[in-house]
């Protein structure tokens, strides 16, 4: 799945910076690489990887190459995260309603004692 990609892309502290400067607007090259104390091909080397999982997008304007965040990966995530939500939603309210039941086989082994005795 792509948006599995996408986290494993996140998992780099730079390239979530990348992902925060992106999120203020498109930007070239040259200016993310400003932001950062790394190499101009290391910066492209995160922006490849970044492009890869489907978060960014590049356009060509003159000679300049512009980055923008690319929605639909971050659409693809937000999925993944639903469906997650999802299941774990109804798994935790199923285990509430079963731990709010009255418990039979609690009080049976209780019944007859006093209460010092528990």
């Amino acid at each position: 799945m792509r948006g599995m990609h996408a986290f494993a892309a996140l998992a780099d502290p730079t390239r979530r910076r990348i992902v925060e400067l992106l999120s203020a607007g498109e930007r070239s090259a040259g200016e993310i690489v400003d932001e950062f104390d790394v190499s101009g091909p290391a910066i492209s080397q995160h922006l490849k990887a970044l492009r890869d999982a489907g978060l960014v997008q590049v356009r060509v304007a003159a000679q300049r190459r512009i980055s923008a965040l690319d929605a639909r990966g971050f659409d693809d995530m937000n999925r993944w995260l639903a469906d997650v939500r999802a299941f774990w939603t109804g798994r935790l309210d199923a285990l509430e309603r079963a731990l709010s039941k009255p418990n039979p086989a609690r009080r049976a082994k209780h019944k007859g004692k006093s209460r010092r005795q528990r």
